[in-house]
């Protein structure tokens, strides 16, 4: 390298004062970048690397410093993920408490309006007076046991939510006409289309 200096030191005195255009100039100075790197090159390709011996105690001391280093990169990992289970345990937690009490909430709200519910069909709507004679004589007094109309819907009720694929329920003795011309009329419930004596309770959920 060393050389390569001395040789364009020398051209370069000899060209003396000479006034280089704006591309010779940028072209000289390229070539003697070019030289330099050539240079540098060269004595690089010279040089022999200096090699570690491979013995069995640089290999041990090697083993033990990627081995640390691998220890603490999973002790970092394991601690994110410690800590974001931590974190993910209590957000569960705490939406599971919200959960239960809204459901309680639910649950005290749904038996305070069938009680209600229940309290004003017994006062409005009172099991049928069995002594009322009937308007047609020539009919046949059934020996059902009638139920209130709390009862009625009831049974709708639970016939909708538990087999919500066939709602329907069957007309039973037990059932007080005038109770279910009322619950049709009002359309609470709805006759089956194909079997007149089959009755469901409309889906006013849905």
């Amino acid at each position: 390298m060393w050389k390569d200096m001395e040789e364009c030191q020398n051209k370069l005195s000899l060209v003396g004062t000479e006034t280089l255009t704006d591309s010779n100039a940028q072209l000289s100075l390229l070539i003697m970048q070019v030289k330099c790197l050539t240079a540098e090159l060269s004595q690089w390709q010279r040089e022999t690397p200096e090699m570690i011996p491979l013995n069995e105690e640089v290999l041990v001391t090697l083993g033990k410093e990627e081995f640390e280093k691998l220890r603490h990169d999973l002790e970092l990992v394991l601690s994110t993920i410690q800590s974001k289970n931590e974190n993910l345990k209590e957000d569960l937690e705490r939406v599971f408490n919200e959960l239960k009490t809204k459901m309680r909430n639910i649950k005290e709200y749904k038996e305070k309006l069938l009680a209600t519910l229940g309290e004003f069909l017994e006062d409005h709507f009172p099991l049928p007076d069995r002594n009322v004679k009937k308007k047609k004589k020539n009919t046949k007094e059934s020996t059902a046991q009638l139920i209130t109309l709390h009862e009625i819907l009831e049974i709708l009720l639970n016939r909708l939510f538990g087999v919500p694929h066939d709602p329907y329920v069957k007309i039973s003795d037990s059932f007080w006409p005038p109770y279910i011309e009322l619950l049709l009329r009002n359309g609470i419930a709805l006759r089956h289309p194909e079997d007149p004596t089959r009755i469901r309770l409309e889906a006013f959920h849905q």
